[in-house]
């Protein structure tokens, strides 16, 4: 029940009022996602923790200290591969709490959803920090990782929805621009932690602690200001000089009809799109983690102009191969982020499905591609097929809330976004373990290491191919699924879409409720745009040492 006067984080007090900007959401959704986004960006930490003791030589653990005690130990420094945990804990966490608690977000609106997020996101951080002083792993598991975790997932799904009510003409556009802010999180926040490392760095400590302070405090201030930024339109509101297309007739897979989240599990067309996502993303996510080893390891020398492969370099060989490979993952990371706008705009024109046939079809000829380019020593082509891989790796998250829109309806879209996220979870598993565990076995039975990823490729075309067939399948929901008038009306009224709060507003007695300045809107979007051009800029300095 919500009391009389609604509280400052109900829903009912951010409904906007006649005369409101929409275009001042998406830098709100931005604040959130670019801050949350560092999840990508926490390798940055591993090896200055691996030397957290040592400072600089890792205190190497006994062989009787494993995972488990490197949880508890104080005494040697933590491993590399003991830290990764808390990059996998990000995303089964991500995926699971939006599952969990997606339909709680539907009704207490974005904003009070984006509040928990930050307190999640940024407390998780500080407490991770205590765990770095304290040098318990342990500490930093259930801060960053669960905590943490937890706040993605919530501050993930915030906007989807909220975009989705606003920009029911470009519904593409308006999730690829808050998604592409999640792929650029990193890009700000992983050269920032370096920068800060090396600022409170001293010869007794590595400076991850503050680092890990001074991040937590500037992402809750933006976190908190992309939260109370969230408006949601009143119930039918849509854009001026609009109107919806009809059912059935501009496009049979769009309906104007609402699935209730409670009914997807069920429903066979979910757990196709599941699949679509699914496959897209492990697919991607497996060459993610593995695309720096991969340029050193297929060419060797030949990064550098030296004719020798990569066992035949010398220790300043592999450094300068290193260096040209970091601007490969940078260029990467470029591509990753444009895709996210960039195809989740184009799926507006081709629809969603066309879209993800061009994803598996394109992306398939591009990992089958690059054995052939690889054999024949063209990195030009060999880049190439993963900058155009990475960017429908990058599309896919961002097209898909446009996808489940157009399928289940808008009423309960960010639930049923939160329950699809834990196939990202699942992919965020599989992905990596398939491309590792073929290039061990690859390794194991002697295949040379410029040869040991054709397999793992041919592998992920694979994955694609079954993508591409859950995606033709997709077809529209049978009637029995869609929610009754009656039912409709309800889940309004528990999501606080009522008379009542739209009269709220219109009285004036609720913030937005008044027009928007222009000048208030190119000030949200330069608090956003200046931080994301800032981390462009510093990437763009890694990928020109690639060219070089």
């Amino acid at each position: 029940m919500t009391s009389a006067t609604p509280g400052l984080l109900d829903k009912e007090r951010i409904i906007a009022g006649p005369g409101f900007n929409r275009w001042l959401v998406p830098p709100a959704a931005l604040a959130i996602h670019l801050c949350i986004g560092m999840a990508y960006g926490f390798s940055v930490f591993w090896l200055p923790l691996s030397k957290a003791l040592g400072i600089k030589e890792a205190i190497k653990c006994g062989p009787d200290v494993g995972f488990w005690g490197q949880l508890f130990t104080t005494t040697c420094d933590w491993q590399i591969s003991t830290l990764g945990w808390m990059y996998t804990l990000f995303f089964v966490l991500l995926g699971t709490s939006a599952a969990t608690w997606g339909g709680w977000l539907e009704r207490a609106g974005p904003r009070k959803a984006g509040v928990v997020s930050a307190l999640c996101w940024c407390g998780g951080m500080l407490f991770s920090a205590l765990g770095v002083y304290t040098h318990q792993f342990w500490m930093m598991i259930v801060g960053s990782g669960v905590i943490g975790g937890i706040g993605l997932g919530l501050g993930y799904i915030s906007p989807v929805s909220t975009l989705i009510k606003w920009f029911p003409d470009r519904r593409g556009m308006a999730t690829g621009m808050a998604i592409m802010g999640f792929g650029g999180g990193a890009m700000i926040g992983s050269p920032l932690a370096a920068d800060l490392m090396k600022y409170f760095a001293t010869p007794t400590d590595v400076g991850v602690m503050q680092t890990f302070i001074v991040m937590a405090l500037v992402y809750f201030v933006f976190m908190m200001a992309g939260a109370f930024g969230y408006r949601v339109p009143e119930t039918g509101w849509k854009p001026e000089g609009w109107t919806p297309p009809p059912a059935q007739v501009d496009n049979a897979m769009i309906t104007q009809k609402h699935v209730h989240v409670s009914k997807v599990w069920g429903i066979p067309q979910f757990w196709l799109i599941w699949m679509v996502l699914c496959m897209n993303v492990s697919a991607g996510i497996g060459v993610i983690g593995m695309a720096s080893p991969m340029l050193q390891e297929v060419f060797g020398g030949a990064l550098i102009g030296i004719p020798a492969k990569f066992g035949e370099l010398d220790k300043d060989q592999l450094k300068a191969i290193a260096t040209v490979a970091a601007g490969f993952t940078a260029l990467l990371s470029l591509f990753n982020i444009g895709g996210r706008f960039f195809w989740a705009s184009l799926s507006d024109k081709l629809g969603r499905k066309l879209t993800y046939i061009v994803f598996f079809v394109l992306g398939g000829v591009m990992y089958f591609s690059v054995p052939g380019s690889a054999a024949a020593g063209s990195i030009v082509l060999f880049v190439a097929a993963f900058c155009v891989i990475l960017s429908m790796y990058g599309g896919g998250f961002a097209t898909v809330p446009a996808y489940l829109a157009d399928i289940f309806g808008t009423q309960m879209v960010g639930a049923i976004h939160g329950r699809l996220l834990t196939a990202w979870a699942t992919a965020g598993v599989l992905g990596p373990v398939v491309v590792n565990y073929m290039r061990e076995y690859q390794l194991g039975l002697g295949i040379p290491r410029e040869q040991v990823y054709n397999q793992t490729m041919y592998i992920l075309v694979g994955m694609l191919v079954v993508g591409l067939i859950c995606n033709l399948l997709v077809k529209p929901l049978d009637a029995k699924w869609f929610m009754t008038d009656e039912e409709l009306a309800e889940e309004k009224r528990l999501a606080h879409e009522k008379a009542a709060a739209s009269e709220l507003v219109r009285s004036g007695d609720a913030t937005g409720s008044d027009s928007v300045s222009p000048l208030v809107v190119a000030l949200a979007w330069a608090a956003v745009g200046i931080p994301l051009a800032w981390g462009v800029y510093r990437t763009l300095l890694s990928v020109a040492k690639f060219f070089a």
